[in-house]
């Protein structure tokens, strides 16, 4: 396990992402998910449909994606934009355990942002009648994982990652994976919907992608987004250049 994961690698990224402004956003939107939760509950009471709407609407559709796309550009994208990727590189570490390192840092910090907020919303919603509580926040902490992965390899890209993650986030996650037939089979959104499916009970949750399916996909993607992630760091020189 040392060999694929760095501490001080691990203490600069969560250091870059915790430390920063991108911080006030982190807690910015589970909050206003909390904040939601709790007048929803306070107006119409515990209501299964509507505790399904907001964290499948708000949660898993709009708050998850974003703080992937926050965790996982940040995990990286700043450095190689500054050229201070150039000093880790100068370091006897080799560049698959630094993308390891900044992945597990990323899905951690995306999981405690995300996950854990969706779990606390289902209970205030309803108190996790029907399992839904429970279930998006394992789809929440699914698809983090993918998200994570997904916008890191991103953050290697471009540098132009955390527009091109906000726009994926909310318009193809949240109208097009939603909305459109064809793109919902390409959205992590309904990948993770499948577990939820697959958990709740509930009968208005549907999922246009199968659970075998989903779990191959989200697989597929996290690991073939960490693989070329680290492929491009391996393509960047010392000196900053390709």
């Amino acid at each position: 396990m040392s060999s694929l994961y760095h501490p001080t690698v691990a203490r600069l990224t969560y250091r870059a992402l915790l430390g920063r402004r991108r911080a006030l956003i982190l807690f910015i939107l589970p909050g206003l998910l909390l904040a939601l939760s709790l007048l929803v509950r306070s107006l119409a009471g515990a209501d299964d449909q509507i505790a399904n709407s907001v964290l499948g609407g708000f949660a898993l559709a709009t708050m998850v994606p974003l703080i992937g796309v926050i965790a996982g550009t940040g995990a990286i994208g700043p450095e190689i934009d500054d050229g201070s990727i150039v000093y880790l590189l100068a370091k006897p570490v080799k560049r698959p355990t630094i993308i390891l390192t900044k992945l597990v840092v990323a899905v951690g910090v995306t999981i405690a942002f995300s996950a854990v907020p969706t779990l606390l919303a289902g209970f205030l919603l309803n108190g996790n009648s029907g399992q839904l509580a429970v279930a998006y926040a394992l789809a929440a902490a699914v698809a983090s994982i993918a998200y994570a992965a997904l916008f890191l390899l991103l953050g290697t890209l471009t540098r132009h990652a955390v527009v091109i993650g906000l726009v994926y986030a909310l318009v193809w996650e949240t109208l097009f994976g939603s909305l459109v037939p064809g793109a919902r089979t390409l959205s992590v959104q309904q990948w993770s919907l499948a577990v939820v499916e697959k958990l709740a009970n509930a009968d208005m949750i549907t999922s246009d992608v199968g659970l075998p399916t989903a779990v191959a996909l989200l697989a597929a993607a996290t690991v073939g987004a960490t693989l070329y992630a680290g492929q491009r760091l391996r393509g960047l020189t010392v000196a900053g250049e390709e």
